[in-house]
Order: structure tokens, then sequence, then C-alpha cells
């Protein structure tokens, strides 16, 4: 298989993502198409809050299964994708663009030397598709 990953992100073994220059969060292609159809999003952190790195930040349910989403790093939520509960399908569709499920204001830098990169993370999916 061949997901997208783009190159400027930072990726979880739990398969988010984080954008270093604008603090958005998501998840990723490989984490949709194990979902397969998404059919609801529920963010659970408020703009304003601050969230540890590991936190929930959001659940996402397909037609198959539910999964929790975790902060990549700790920071503040300073924006949160309203749109996502009206069309919880852009998921699938675009997972890296207007899905994006929260921006966050990263309070420690360093988390983010902690993350994969497009590489590590290309390789960690393969990994588990063996």
């Amino acid at each position: 298989m061949s997901w997208k990953i783009p190159e400027n992100l930072k990726y979880t073994k739990s398969d988010e993502w984080i954008d270093p220059q604008t603090g958005k969060v998501g998840i990723t292609d490989y984490a949709q198409s194990q979902l397969s159809d998404v059919v609801y999003v529920e963010i659970i952190v408020s703009e304003g809050e601050t969230v540890n790195k590991g936190d929930i930040i959001a659940t996402i349910e397909s037609v198959k299964a539910a999964a929790d989403v975790y902060a990549p790093v700790s920071g503040k939520v300073v924006e949160v994708n309203e749109g996502l509960a009206d069309t919880p399908e852009v998921v699938n569709s675009d997972p890296y663009g207007d899905a994006w499920l929260v921006r966050m204001e990263i309070s420690d830098p360093s988390e983010l030397d902690e993350l994969m990169d497009a590489d590590a993370y290309r390789k960690y999916c393969e990994e588990r598709e063996d």
C-alpha cells in the first residue's frame, strides 16, 4: 500500500500528525484507511484548554471501529475544527487538509524531536502491513 505521508509533518506511533509550523493536528492517511468510512468525529477538547502529550483530544468512529486521537505534543488548544462534526467523511478524503482536528500552541518544541519524520513513519506503516 502507499499512503500519503507529507514530508513536512511529524508523526506518532498512534497515527496522529502534527505540522510543526502551524500546530495543526490530525490523523494520518494510514489511520483513516484502517478505519475505513468515518461516520462521526467528536473533538473533546476546547479552545483555550491545555493538553499534555498523550491526552485524548478526539474520538473518531467509522462503520467498523472507533479510535481515540491523542495529542502528539503538549500545548494549548488555540483552534478547534468545528466543521468536522457535520462532515466527518472529510477525514477519509482529506486527512492532511480540511480534516485537521485542532491547532495547538506547542509548549515544549523539544517534544517534536520524539516524533517520527515522514521516512520513519512510512517504514513503521509498512512494518504493520506485513
